[in-house]
């Protein structure tokens, strides 16, 4: 997800909405599949549409409040002005073995989520990607383009196996392709990618340049671009590492659904460090992060806050930071209540926009079939 103003080319509008209008449009995707990261596409045409973004995740563990803070508020305020897509990867969450129930219950719940903290499915496309087929079709195709050996390449494979011994499995070696499908399918100009990512993008225009280099200019090949970071939530157990909803330690994050005292018991347990003073010092993550929360879930800058715990200690802080993120998550714990209930609406949201993405990604789809002289539908 693009989270700060990164320095776009003239012409590219940043998914923060501004844009410069002098140059032809450009169309950006920001990918991320991998580990639950969030995947943002944006595309401008040349027509009077809206551009559009595709964003995702995959409905696995908890999301978090560093998950709302850093991705899906951020895809509330798009909704209006752009053509939105928002996905939940099921399919590259089976790299990893998943409990079928738990799968199912998780879909519906990341869903719910959604729809309680402002995605509107009258505004935006929400859909799962198994119920997307050419996501899959394209995939097949590209790993008939693909070797072996840049596939064995990619680090992320080595290192989910190694985390992963007793189920190595050819989906957990092969999902960059599933990636590159992913990306390539909404004719990306643009990848805002983290420094983990740029493999597997560059697997991807490997792929879009083989492609066209036997068939003809059939894919738009993505160039890379490495954006600035925005606001990042971080462990409340490991201040130098992300916050994960994946995370086995659920004292590690604060999940959006967790219940007021869990979130005082876990934000109370945070790591600080020997220090006293109020203060936000990148050199002292543990209190850096707890402020960076405090500012997002309360409105406030950090700098006010700071100058209100002047003379006071962690214990203080930390008091009243549990009580700003229950109040912070209460509103969205109850419209969440209200619509998971309602579970046959939940699948008509589904449907509805599995329909609308399949619409978008056909034709390119067309194309690819088109080339390789399968028979038309």
């Amino acid at each position: 997800m693009v989270r700060a103003e990164p320095s776009w080319p003239s012409g590219v509008m940043a998914a923060s909405g501004h844009a410069t209008p002098r140059m032809p449009p450009a169309r950006c995707l920001d990918l991320g599949w991998v580990g639950g990261y969030s995947l943002d596409a944006m595309k401008t045409t040349p027509d009077k549409r809206k551009p559009s973004i595709l964003s995702g995740i995959q409905p696995t563990g908890r999301l978090t409040i560093g998950n709302y803070l850093g991705a899906l508020r951020n895809w509330v305020a798009l909704q209006d002005q752009y053509e939105c897509y928002y996905v939940l990867v099921d399919l590259h969450a089976i790299t990893v073995r998943q409990e079928p129930k738990v799968l199912r219950r998780r879909c519906y719940e990341f869903l719910a989520l959604y729809m309680a903290c402002g995605l509107d499915p009258a505004t935006s496309t929400l859909f799962v990607q198994s119920h997307v087929p050419t996501h899959a079709q394209l995939s097949w195709i590209l790993n008939c383009f693909t070797y072996m050996g840049e596939a064995q390449r990619m680090t992320q494979f080595k290192e989910k196996s190694s985390r992963h011994s007793e189920n190595i499995n050819i989906g957990l070696f092969d999902y960059p392709v599933l990636m590159a499908a992913d990306i390539l399918l909404y004719s990306a100009d643009l990848v805002p990618v983290g420094e983990d990512q740029k493999q597997h993008l560059e697997l991807t225009r490997n792929l879009a340049e083989r492609f066209n280099g036997i068939y003809g200019n059939v894919f738009t090949v993505p160039e890379p671009f490495i954006p600035k970071v925005g606001a990042r939530i971080m462990s409340l157990k490991d201040p130098t590492s992300k916050m994960s909803k994946t995370d086995e330690d659920d004292a590690t994050y604060v999940a959006l659904l967790d219940e007021p005292e869990a979130v005082r018991r876990k934000i109370k347990r945070a790591v600080t460090d020997a220090g006293r003073e109020v203060v936000y010092d990148e050199s002292r993550p543990g209190l850096a992060n707890l402020l960076t929360i405090f500012a997002a879930t309360a409105g406030e800058p950090i700098e006010t806050i700071v100058g209100r715990y002047e003379g006071k200690g962690y214990g203080d802080l930390k008091k009243e930071l549990a009580e700003a993120i229950v109040e912070f998550l209460r509103p969205v714990q109850q419209r969440y209540r209200d619509i998971i209930a309602d579970e046959p609406g939940l699948a008509r949201v589904l449907a509805d926009g599995a329909a609308r993405a399949l619409a978008r990604t056909r034709p390119l789809l067309a194309r690819v079939h088109e080339a390789l002289g399968f028979i038309p539908e």
